[in-house]
């Protein structure tokens, strides 16, 4: 692991606490963000000793999405040419929806704790998470809008799965605000939490239960959630027969149902 600029990663036993760290600057996406982001979550994808990781915020808020620095420094590199203006901006999109792609890849859980400002890019970024938790008072909005764009880094091609197409429309199309028990009723999040403190402490807390499952039948239940979004039943179904004839005779089958059988808690290797 690296000492990086926007980001503070703790490993709290086989649990990775990634934390984005600007908070002097609301945690906006600078790129740093941008390029320290991938790394991570590719160390967190190739490290069998961490289960699953806990995404959030330093400070008072998670993030304020893209920072503005960003932009102006993508247009600055513009030229006269449409042509070649148009496959440097591609280029650019397509680099920032490569490093939530990363988040979405690693095959290990991620949950997002979310409070205060989750704004604009920060909804791309926990539409890439597997599950989502935030304060009562939590801030959202798919703030793109207001600045005169489209959301191109993943919000409105992830949310549709999770809150609904006429939703997000509603949503991406306002940019209106909403709070933490808002966002839980539509189903953006799993649970809310009275503060930051016990947000926290229990995201943590069922991230350390996630992770002391069977390695193997997370990867595999993984898997099998995202290739169905994309596929079939019947596509499905043909998929996971082929990976559980691999896959259930790993020790950790017998393992878990002795564990079961006895009552006791099951160990599984890394």
């Amino acid at each position: 692991m690296s000492d990086y600029k926007a980001f503070k990663v703790a490993v709290l036993d086989t649990v990775a606490h990634v934390q984005i760290n600007r908070p002097e600057k609301i945690n906006s996406m600078n790129a740093d963000f941008w390029r320290e982001i991938t790394e991570i979550f590719n160390w967190a994808d190739a490290t069998d000793g961490i289960r699953a990781v806990v995404l959030s915020g330093a400070g008072k808020h998670f993030s304020s999405g893209m920072d503005l620095t960003v932009l102006a420094g993508i247009g600055s590199q513009l030229g006269t040419d449409p042509g070649r203006n148009a496959l440097k901006l591609r280029r650019k999109i397509m680099g920032f929806q490569e490093s939530f792609n990363a988040v979405e890849r690693c095959a290990k859980p991620v949950l997002a704790a979310i409070h205060g400002y989750c704004l604009g890019g920060a909804i791309d970024l926990i539409a890439a998470c597997d599950l989502r938790y935030s304060t009562v008072d939590a801030q959202f909005s798919i703030k793109e809008i207001d600045i005169g764009m489209a959301a191109d880094v993943g919000t409105l091609q992830r949310m549709p799965h999770l809150i609904g197409d006429g939703m997000l429309r509603e949503l991406a199309f306002t940019g209106r605000t909403f709070a933490g028990e808002e966002a839980c009723s539509m189903g953006l999040v799993n649970r809310t939490y009275a503060d930051h403190e016990s947000l926290l402490a229990g995201v943590l807390k069922l991230a350390r239960e996630i992770a002391a499952k069977s390695p193997v039948a997370i990867r595999g239940t993984k898997e099998m959630l995202r290739y169905m979004r994309d596929h079939r039943i019947d596509d499905g179904l043909e998929y996971i027969a082929t990976w559980n004839a691999s896959m259930l005779q790993s020790e950790d089958l017998r393992i878990a149902i002795a564990a079961h059988m006895s009552k006791q808690r099951a160990e599984f290797a890394n």
